[in-house]
């Protein structure tokens, strides 16, 4: 594994590059190698709610599946806020219990994500992905255990340099999501930012990897 990309919704097959694949429990797909799979807080149909979790169950133990996600909590979802905090409380519930790392979505509700990894007593490691915020926030979901991964932000935001070089090395991710870029223009950025080599940022998400997801390669 030359490159990891915690979070992507396309499978290249490029031999050089372990991808981890977001799935939805509605649309799995068995060919792919490397995937999470969850409900993402904007796309929660109550009415198909326990068929979803089903095909997670069913799926979890499979050693393709890394990790469960994208799941979270969305204040712009048309779902009950309460409604997206039990959702989620179930997933990481089947994470903890299938010793799985989580994948997650947040927007406007990183306060009510720390509150309710605090009362769940969760180990598992737990990823915000497509981080995009300022230091401060970054700093209270450090101090509090979370994993941060960079895409998107990173490549058009110049102000997330700052985010980025103050991350632990042992605490982050690289990630290109649903932009054009592929994730070696991602690597090659992290480099430049960290002031180190690509081969050096390699062997530190490598390494990341290897703590976050049980030496799964």
């Amino acid at each position: 594994m030359q490159y990891f990309n915690l979070h992507t919704h396309v499978y290249t097959r490029r031999e050089n590059i372990l991808e981890l694949v977001n799935q939805y429990p509605q649309e799995f797909d068995a060919a792919l190698p490397n995937y999470s799979i969850g409900i993402h807080p904007l796309f929660i149909d109550e009415s198909r709610l326990e068929s979803d979790f089903e095909v997670i169950e069913q799926k979890i133990s499979s050693p393709s599946c890394l990790a469960i996600g994208e799941c979270g909590l969305d204040k712009r979802s048309e779902t009950a806020f309460e409604i997206q905090l039990q959702v989620l409380e179930r997933q990481f519930l089947l994470a903890e219990k299938h010793q799985k790392a989580v994948v997650i979505h947040c927007v406007h509700a990183f306060q009510e994500l720390v509150a309710l990894k605090n009362k769940l007593k969760l180990t598992i490691p737990i990823v915000i992905h497509g981080f995009s915020k300022k230091e401060q926030l970054a700093k209270q979901l450090l101090d509090n255990g979370f994993y941060l991964s960079f895409g998107k932000n990173l490549l058009q935001n110049p102000e997330m340099e700052t985010v980025f070089v103050n991350t632990p090395n042992d605490r982050f991710f690289l990630e290109t999501d649903m932009v054009e870029e592929g994730i070696e223009e991602v690597y090659a950025l992290a480099a430049k930012y960290k002031k180190i080599t690509i081969t050096e940022l390699q062997q530190l998400i490598s390494n990341n990897f290897n703590s976050v997801f049980k030496n799964k390669q």
